[in-house]
């Protein structure tokens, strides 16, 4: 077997758990449910992983990683002139991973991480390192933001970075509410979310 084949099976495998995990959550899924899921045989499934909780860490890297990914190298924040901006910019490239990952269902697969995340060592250190990296960016555009218009810091502050520094959380945590929202919410409305962002911040 090829790796280029290696790669592509086990890729296959995983979104196949993701599947599973959105539809019925990680506690209630069994390795029989990944199998049927898949197509695959007991055997190939387990020349690839040991057992589900090794699947829910590899589909922990899939959903964080690949979103930080497009975040990195698809210019979401590039020219970016507020915070509002800088936020929305990140809200757009989810709302596309809306309808790439998981059926259209990213925020609830990332909700599913989020909550393996609080128990679980491994997860939590994926998780802890994706949004470390994140933060890193969102502080970066807003300081790019600070510098281009030093107008927009509050009164007595002069150091673009050590503001970026203290926005970025806040920044990330609208981004956060706009994921658990979507996930959540039959009726939401994400343009509106994320021209409202944009105008607040």
């Amino acid at each position: 077997m090829s790796e280029a084949h290696r790669v592509a099976r086990r890729a296959e495998i995983i979104d196949a758990a993701l599947r599973c995990f959105i539809r019925a959550g990680f506690q209630r899924t069994s390795m029989a449910d990944i199998i049927a899921e898949s197509g695959l045989s007991a055997g190939a499934i387990y020349s690839y992983f040991d057992g589900k909780q090794q699947l829910l860490v590899a589909v922990a890297d899939h959903v964080l990683s690949d979103r930080m990914t497009a975040l990195a190298t698809g210019g979401a924040l590039a020219g970016a002139q507020s915070p509002g901006e800088v936020a929305g910019g990140i809200m757009r490239v989810l709302t596309e991973s809306l309808h790439s990952l998981a059926g259209g269902n990213y925020g609830r697969a990332i909700l599913q991480v989020w909550a393996e995340a609080a128990s679980d060592p491994e997860i939590r250190e994926i998780a802890d390192f994706v949004i470390a990296r994140l933060l890193g960016a969102v502080t970066d555009a807003l300081a790019a933001c600070a510098e281009a218009d030093p107008g927009i810091l509050p009164s007595g502050v002069t150091d673009p970075y050590a503001w970026a520094a203290r926005y970025a959380p806040v920044v990330l945590g609208v981004v956060q509410g706009f994921i658990v929202q979507q996930a959540l919410l039959d009726d939401f409305d994400v343009d509106t979310y994320i021209a409202m962002t944009v105008e607040m911040l």
